[in-house]
């Protein structure tokens, strides 16, 4: 299995993905709108449902990482009809592919999200065994999820990582949180973020890759979640901003953010026992040594 195909691949998760599995001598290509000059590249239009046949035969893995980002912009209804179908639509899609194939890839492994377990969980451990949760993002996992769950039916191992707060300087919440010229909490500060170090994720899809026996739902979050107000005042620590320990009132960011405040304001607690009893190892248990290595670099 030395052919890896990969959706979202110029994206920050993919290409820290593409290094790492070129590193380890395996053959990449990225499934794409446009061609990239950087890498070999297979065309897909997901609008019109289209996609490069060759991209299937060529492939022995998949790796799904596409769909719309979903704190980027105000969720009006018409982002968030892109952000459920840039998920289902572009999974359908691979499905309808991998189903003509006369040689299908082996293994499917899609990126998910601890949104499964709904936007505030409170102090609850949760796991994968965890019912789902109701509110928007929830129920576009579970949509998500169920278009991979698809993707089994044709004899294909399928893992879907449910990924938290993905935690590395050059994007995602860590580099939003560091924006305004002081850090302050959100909200009550008390709400829990589950974090994972950006090489542990990416260790983690090598290890879904590689270890034949992982099937099904893993969370993709480090041993140990932090509160908003630890991981603020770590980050702020780490990178020599000055914090202040009031946090923004929830208030302001429902009359900012809309209904995307919940994001913010509410929070999970999420187990990865699942992940580490199969096997993994994570490099980074502790949020400040996690902190210190990324802002090191």
């Amino acid at each position: 299995m030395k052919q890896i195909l990969i959706t979202g691949g110029s994206g920050l998760i993919g290409r820290h993905i593409t290094d790492l599995l070129v590193e380890k001598g395996y053959q990449i290509a990225w499934l794409s709108r446009s061609v990239q000059d950087e890498r070999k590249t297979f065309l897909w239009n997901i609008e019109k449902q289209e996609i490069d046949p060759e991209a299937i035969e060529w492939a022995d893995a998949i790796i799904h990482l596409a769909g719309a980002g979903v704190a980027e912009k105000r969720w009006t209804p018409e982002r968030k009809k892109i952000i459920l179908e840039s998920r289902t639509h572009s999974t359908r899609l691979l499905y309808a592919g991998m189903e003509k194939a006369q040689n299908r890839p082996n293994t499917f492994i899609s990126a998910s999200a601890v949104g499964y377990y709904g936007l505030d969980t409170g102090t609850t451990l949760v796991d994968e065994a965890s019912p789902p949760g109701s509110d928007f993002l929830a129920e576009v996992v579970k949509a998500w999820e169920n278009e991979v769950k698809r993707i089994e039916s044709l004899d294909v191992r399928t893992v879907m990582l449910r990924t938290g707060i993905v935690l590395d300087a050059d994007g995602g919440a860590l580099k939003e949180m560091l924006k305004p010229p002081v850090a302050a909490p959100l909200g009550s500060g008390d709400q829990w973020m589950s974090w994972i170090h950006i090489e542990d994720l990416v260790r983690m899809y090598l290890f879904a890759l590689e270890k034949t026996t992982l099937q099904g739902a893993y969370n993709a979050v480090g041993p140990n979640p932090a509160t908003n107000q630890q991981l603020t005042h770590e980050a702020a620590y780490a990178t020599g901003k000055t914090y202040i320990g009031i946090g923004v009132p929830g208030f302001l960011l429902r009359l900012i953010l809309g209904e995307m405040a919940a994001m913010v304001l509410g929070g999970n607690r999420v187990s990865c026992q699942k992940i580490q009893k199969a096997g993994f190892q994570f490099e980074f248990f502790e949020l400040s040594a996690a902190l210190k290595d990324i802002f090191r670099r």
